[in-house]
């Protein structure tokens, strides 16, 4: 890893402290984001369940199924109380429930699927032919280009490279709205080796849940030729489907396409490959999403 890239960051988020005398270590406590920023990023609550929930899983068990539901915003500066229900535990899977509460209300709700995994069939889709990472400029250039004025870094702990354009060039050029978009990303930190390849695969899925929560609604936009100058959103629900291992800390292309936007609300799905083309998760977003002038667009 680069050295510039090993940033205290998105692994400290994921250290939950196990609340004393919680019967069978299933209630834990996890802090804010850093940043005050309101609402807080919900990718950052479901990554954070996700790892509570994975504490209680037995090793040989691993994540391969994350449904997350968004069901009041999360504020800043206030911990997050993780509970975790033990739903279903077998010699091949297990099932946990987590519940998401800020000052005693409910926040964010997550139901976990983990298995052991065995020989079996094994075929995927190929990955879109697309620019590696190295060949795009960062999303920081790409923000200068599309308004004219230096962006410095934004301060993110992940990085960006948008093979395609951003709504904001969209919106001035409609012959740019698309249905889909490519976007290249991973975590900026230099991620530890995992206690244990159960441990690591964990902290990857973890990060892949809170990574993926970043662009998904930038498709709607795209289709529709809006940036977020004239638009708001939030994630309503996100799911994650993970099929082979992959690490989190390494580039990964999240193919995006959006086939509606009704009702104030636009759905995305996604598929996600190594840089070698294995394809490594399947994803599924709905967000709810505002147009200030009150208007909209179908692409």
């Amino acid at each position: 890893m680069d050295q510039e890239r090993a940033l205290p960051g998105l692994p400290g988020l994921l250290d939950l402290d196990a609340v004393p005398g919680a019967e069978d270590g299933e209630h834990f406590l996890g802090p804010p984001p850093p940043e005050p920023s309101s609402p807080v990023y919900g990718g950052h609550v479901a990554a954070q369940a996700l790892a509570a929930a994975g504490r209680t899983v037995p090793d040989g068990l691993r994540a391969h199924s994350v449904h997350c539901s968004f069901v009041r915003p999360a504020v800043p500066n206030t911990p997050f109380d993780h509970r975790v229900e033990r739903v279903r535990g077998s010699a091949a899977f297990a099932t946990r429930r987590v519940y998401a509460t800020q000052r005693g209300r409910e926040v964010f709700a997550l139901t976990a699927s983990f298995h052991r995994g065995a020989p079996g069939l094994d075929h995927q889709d190929a990955m879109p032919q697309v620019p590696m990472p190295e060949e795009l400029p960062t999303y920081e250039e790409r923000l200068t280009t599309s308004f004219g004025e230096p962006f410095q870094s934004l301060g993110k702990p992940y990085e960006l490279r948008f093979v395609g354009p951003l709504s904001f060039d969209a919106e001035k050029d409609p012959s740019l709205a698309s249905p889909r978009t490519r976007i290249w990303v991973r975590a900026k930190d230099a991620l530890p080796a995992g206690a244990t390849a159960d441990r690591a695969h964990l902290l990857h899925a973890c990060l892949l849940t809170y990574l993926t929560d970043v662009t998904m609604l930038e498709t709607v936009l795209v289709r529709n030729g809006i940036s977020w100058l004239r638009a708001t959103g939030s994630s309503l629900d996100h799911t994650v489907w993970i099929h082979r291992p992959f690490r989190a800390d390494e580039w990964l292309l999240c193919a995006h396409e959006t086939p509606a936007a009704a009702g104030g609300r636009g759905l995305v799905l996604g598929r996600v490959f190594t840089r070698d083309g294995t394809l490594v998760a399947t994803l599924a977003q709905e967000g709810l999403i505002r147009v200030n002038d009150g208007s909209g667009s179908a692409g």
